[in-house]
């Protein structure tokens, strides 16, 4: 499992860098046939990853509830961010992979309630939501990186 983590924490300081390097303007633009934006495709990848591993698992999230609520699955990117927000997403980027990394090591994620994703896909451990989630990840990068061109950021 420890690919998983290194790999995703990769994509996370790929995110992270395109957060902190991309003009606000640009990160809310939500270019034609888009349904969403730079913004809300990062929220959500610290959302989804909570809600698989913490969520599926019984546990406490480690994210706010709020944040749970604007970017889960099904949510649409709201028309203003504050700075705030973009700071807390900013500092979760990495932190709650680290956080599920030690969590794992520690067994915390051993009552797990297996679930089928929209993918078709169905989890029945942490091992198979850990490893999923990769894969969402990677789904939501290649996004950023087709609307980072789109809005004028691809450099």
């Amino acid at each position: 499992m420890n690919n998983i983590f290194e790999f995703t924490l990769q994509h996370r300081k790929n995110l992270h860098q395109i957060l902190t390097h991309t003009p606000k303007k640009e990160l809310l633009m939500i270019p034609d046939g888009f349904r969403n934006n730079i913004w809300w495709n990062i929220a959500h990848v610290v959302v989804t990853q909570q809600i698989l591993a913490y969520g599926l698992s019984g546990q406490d999230l480690r994210v706010p509830d709020a944040l749970v609520a604007a970017y889960k699955k099904g949510t649409e990117p709201p028309k203003m961010v504050s700075d705030a927000d973009m700071a807390l997403v900013e500092q979760l980027l990495v932190e709650t992979i680290e956080w599920t990394q030690a969590d794992y090591a520690k067994g915390l994620f051993t009552n797990f309630t297996p679930y089928t994703t929209s993918a078709k896909v169905t989890l029945n451990h942490i091992e198979d939501a850990l490893t999923f989630n990769f894969f969402h990840e990677g789904l939501h990068l290649g996004s950023v990186l087709a609307l980072r061109k789109l809005v004028g950021s691809a450099g």
